[in-house]
């Protein structure tokens, strides 16, 4: 009786295993469709791949520019945020060009080098750009990134979408599929040794 016992418990722990290891890799597969979806069209659209040096030339303040959020939306929807302008001196061609501070800054507002984290309180995002703008005039010298092949003309501060990062994102959906599969393999393992023992 005792022996039965033994057997239905050693069962359930083997079912119980085997949909942990099932769920481990259906979770890691999900995973890799939203990286796929997100991620990996950005990262290729990304231009901007080739480190270089940039010399800062300007950093100014243009004036204040209104971000509205979505077409049909009223006043409460209306930010400004002051445009700051940065030119840099592109040292590995020897021109003086325009810096972003990512991608996504230069497809929202092709004006601006850089744009605001959160633009409802415009007291803070005022102090928020004239930072950015004393960082930029006390740094001078600093790696940046341009496009090879020259179609675009600007640089960008810093890549959103590096292979580093791109790695980093693969990182934990690897990691959650290579245990599912070896909780998977452990446990039919162990099911091979319990028919092999008792036989």
């Amino acid at each position: 009786m005792l022996g039965k016992k033994v057997v239905t418990a050693e069962k359930h722990g083997d079912t119980r295993a085997l949909f942990l290891g099932l769920g481990m890799v259906a979770c890691s597969v999900l995973m890799y469709f939203f990286i796929g979806v997100t991620i990996v069209p950005k990262y290729k659209r990304s231009i901007w791949t080739k480190e270089s040096t940039c010399k800062l030339m300007k950093a100014s303040i243009k004036g204040k520019v209104h971000c509205i959020f979505n077409k049909n939306s009223g006043e409460e929807n209306i930010f400004r945020y002051p445009c700051l302008d940065v030119q840099v001196n592109l040292t590995a061609l020897g021109q003086v060009v325009m810096l972003y501070h990512t991608e996504d800054t230069h497809t929202r507002n092709p004006k601006c080098s850089y744009i605001p984290g959160k633009l409802e309180n415009f007291d803070e995002v005022e102090k928020n750009v004239e930072n950015v703008k004393i960082n930029f005039r006390k740094a001078k010298i600093f790696p940046c990134f341009y496009d090879p092949s020259r179609e675009e003309t600007s640089v960008i501060f810093k890549r959103l979408y590096s292979p580093d990062e791109f790695i980093f994102t693969l990182i934990w959906p690897t990691l959650m599929m290579t245990g599912g599969i070896l909780i998977i393999i452990l446990v039919k393992i162990s099911q091979y040794l319990s028919v092999f023992a008792a036989s």
